[in-house]
């Protein structure tokens, strides 16, 4: 292992959701500013509540960070990101507005034969503790200054199988808990010690992050497993109920979406969507059809539309009754997409970053330019009037937007 702090000075705001204060004082030329210091942003469903959001596709600072599909999370004036160069992960610390290293921290970690190489989760920024996770399950807690805490191989410590494209969710945070994907319906750990607080089985894992919801009127977490969507309670880990869901090679990546008390899921090789009512101690299905397949990127829910992508497409849906409002051809690729201020803030599997007023009324692209090269899997980021763009290949991009 090593820990390398450099002299130079890069996921969730402590702020509630629509404030009127801007972050850290920071003025952004009108525009309302916030961190993303975790997976999806600050209320973790790839929205936030930024204004004053222009369309600008030229980037700021570039660097390299090693392959994988690591999104950044944004803190305090700190951007957090993973990579890997054949035999070690690395955690990296850049300074947000320049990109250069404040810290690193490595340990040792194969890149995988899958042809996937490198991390799949984001670091996930927990007051003073950034927590990450490698794609065989090695989950570490580490101090904003760059010092371990704490870090274990969780698979081998319960006994957990790995799926076949290993472990790609991102940790969530639950009170005193870390809660993990891993196994059948996942796994919890104290966050502070690492402890096993609580786990559901040996089974392999679905690939998607714990989502809250309430189910029942009861707060829960919607974990997708890897044949199943499960309800399972926070506190204590026990499933309370199991919706079937089978895919094809058990890929079910992108997280639900919440909306009240229904859950939106969908994932790829023509399995579909459905929206689910959590209303009752058991869902029931609302609706399902197939004009949206989900592969690794989730839906965003805009009022009462889905913005995602089926395939290569881009496509608007109702969430109310699943209706088809619109469908942009060969848009998005298998990239992904976050909202702020009235925008869709694409990213496209070749690396475009493109700008779409989110309206069900039709497509309406407003700027489109190149960001990043290579292939471009992970979603963009918008943090404190900036856009990250990241590739596999390990370029990482910052474009001002104001």
């Amino acid at each position: 292992m090593s820990l390398r702090p450099e002299s130079t000075f890069w996921r969730r705001s402590s702020a509630p959701l629509g404030t009127a204060l801007l972050l850290g004082g920071i003025l952004l030329q009108g525009a309302v500013a916030s961190d993303w210091p975790c997976w999806r942003g600050p209320t973790r469903d790839g929205k936030s509540s930024e204004k004053g959001i222009g369309t600008s596709v030229k980037p700021l600072w570039s660097v390299k960070v090693g392959q994988g599909y690591s999104a950044v999370t944004v803190s305090k004036g700190r951007v957090y990101t993973m990579g890997n160069d054949g035999s070690n992960d690395t955690v990296w610390c850049l300074n947000e507005s320049n990109g250069k290293v404040v810290w690193k921290y490595s340990y040792p970690c194969t890149k995988g034969g899958d042809g996937h190489t490198g991390p799949r989760a984001s670091p996930t920024v927990d007051g003073s503790t950034v927590y990450t996770m490698s794609r065989t399950g090695i989950v570490t807690a580490l101090s904003t200054s760059g010092k371990k805490i704490w870090s274990k191989d969780v698979p081998k410590e319960v006994g957990a199988a790995l799926p076949q494209w290993h472990l790609a969710s991102s940790p969530v945070v639950s009170g005193s808990s870390l809660i993990l994907n891993i196994g059948k319906a996942g796994v919890a750990l104290n966050k502070k010690s690492g402890k096993v607080v609580w786990k559901t089985g040996k089974d392999a894992s679905g690939y998607a992050s714990a989502v809250f919801a309430t189910s029942g009127g009861k707060k829960i977490l919607a974990m997708f497993g890897a044949k199943a969507l499960y309800g399972v309670d926070p506190a204590s880990g026990k499933i309370l109920w199991s919706h079937p869901w089978e895919t094809k090679y058990d890929v079910n990546a992108a997280d639900p979406v919440v909306s009240q008390s229904n859950v939106f899921i969908s994932s790829n090789y023509k399995s579909g969507c459905a929206l689910l009512s959590l209303s009752s101690s058991k869902p029931s299905v609302r609706w399902q059809n197939k004009s949206i397949c989900n592969h690794f990127n989730s839906c965003v829910l805009v009022g009462d539309c889905l913005y995602g992508n089926d395939e290569n497409d881009l496509v608007c849906l109702a969430l109310s009754n699943g209706a088809e409002k619109w469908r942009e051809k060969r848009a998005l690729g298998k990239g992904g997409l976050v909202y702020a201020d009235g925008k869709l803030i694409c990213l496209s599997d070749r690396g475009e970053l493109f700008f779409v007023k989110a309206s069900s009324s039709g497509y309406s692209e407003l700027r489109r330019g190149k960001a990043v090269s290579g292939q471009v899997w992970t979603p963009p980021v918008l943090a404190n009037g900036k856009v990250y763009c990241r590739s596999h290949e390990g370029d990482l991009a910052c474009v001002r937007v104001k």
